[in-house]
């Protein structure tokens, strides 16, 4: 059975906080998401989470922005780093 791979682990301190992405490359998709990823990226300041992107079993692609969960529309790696980036500066 094939197992799990890291493509993307980082922690940074950026805006007075912490900026922390980590993906996997996982053999089967974690339900009800479709695509071979697993995802959790977080901004956290002051111990409060202001932005938040995964795909927890059960729920699939969504994100945490402006105290409201959201859903997601995952289409690639690139794309969702830049959506994350692009909320953390807007919270920033």
């Amino acid at each position: 059975m094939a197992e799990a791979r890291l493509l993307l682990r980082s922690r940074n301190s950026a805006y007075g906080g912490v900026v922390e992405m980590v993906v996997w490359n996982v053999p089967l998709p974690v339900p009800p998401s479709q695509h071979a990823f697993k995802y959790r990226l977080v901004f956290v300041r002051d111990g409060q989470r202001l932005v938040g992107y995964d795909n927890e079993r059960g729920k699939g692609d969504h994100r945490h922005f402006g105290g409201q969960e959201l859903k997601y529309r995952f289409t690639d790696i690139d794309t969702l780093v830049a959506d994350f980036l692009r909320d953390v500066e807007k919270l920033a």
